[in-house]
């Protein structure tokens, strides 16, 4: 989320510009999942421009911005870890994982019997779903995102965790207040570390079989 439809729009475009960089220098085809990450961010974004422009609403737009930042994420990013790393240190990853498909599963079933709404709130965008138990499904979220880089025994992929625990937080608090949303400029800098990730990856192919 940003400020406006225009900072959502060059916000969108930058993300995917580092995505396109990535997944470009890709050398192992089990790193492509997460090392593709900025692109969905960067369409995140660009989704979300729409939502700024129709006002809010339950239209696609909005649609479309819930199934991507909610049950998509809650999936991919577990999955990109899981996909990166050796045998020997997938069973944290896999865990989160499996976090990760029972939260979107809800979050999913949420979704298709909706309403989602959206409502522009000064400089910032909220969205409304009506979803139970929001306390266990925001841990759940949590802990398949963030605790699969926590835990995925990689030293830059670890500190992109915290990065992003750090962020999420901050960023949460500032919409909260409804003074300004800074998910699109978290996305622009999580990117750029993990295109940090995906550079170094060639001197090292293979997540290190190390815990946290």
């Amino acid at each position: 989320m940003c400020w406006s439809a225009t900072a959502d729009l060059v916000a969108g475009v930058g993300v995917a510009a580092v995505g396109v960089a990535c997944v470009t220098r890709v050398r192992d085809g089990r790193d492509l999942p997460l090392a593709a990450l900025p692109l969905l961010l960067g369409a995140h974004q660009l989704v979300e421009a729409a939502v700024w422009h129709a006002g809010g609403g339950d239209g696609a737009a909005t649609v479309a911005w819930a199934v991507m930042s909610l049950p998509l994420l809650a999936v991919w990013v577990p999955a990109g870890v899981w996909a990166a790393a050796p045998p020997s240190a997938r069973r944290g990853p896999a865990c989160a994982l499996a976090v990760g498909l029972a939260t979107a599963a809800v979050l999913a079933y949420a979704i298709a019997t909706g309403p989602v709404t959206a409502e522009v709130r000064r400089h910032t965008v909220g969205y409304l779903l009506d979803v139970p138990y929001p306390p266990v499904l925001v841990a759940g979220y949590l802990l398949a995102t963030v605790g699969s880089l926590l835990l995925s025994g990689d030293r830059r992929l670890l500190a992109l965790g915290v990065a992003a625990a750090v962020g999420a937080a901050l960023c949460f608090a500032l919409w909260r207040l409804e003074f300004v949303s800074t998910w699109c400029a978290f996305a622009a800098v999580w990117s750029v570390l993990l295109f940090d990730w995906v550079r170094r990856r060639p001197a090292a192919r293979r997540l290190s079989s190390r815990t946290p």
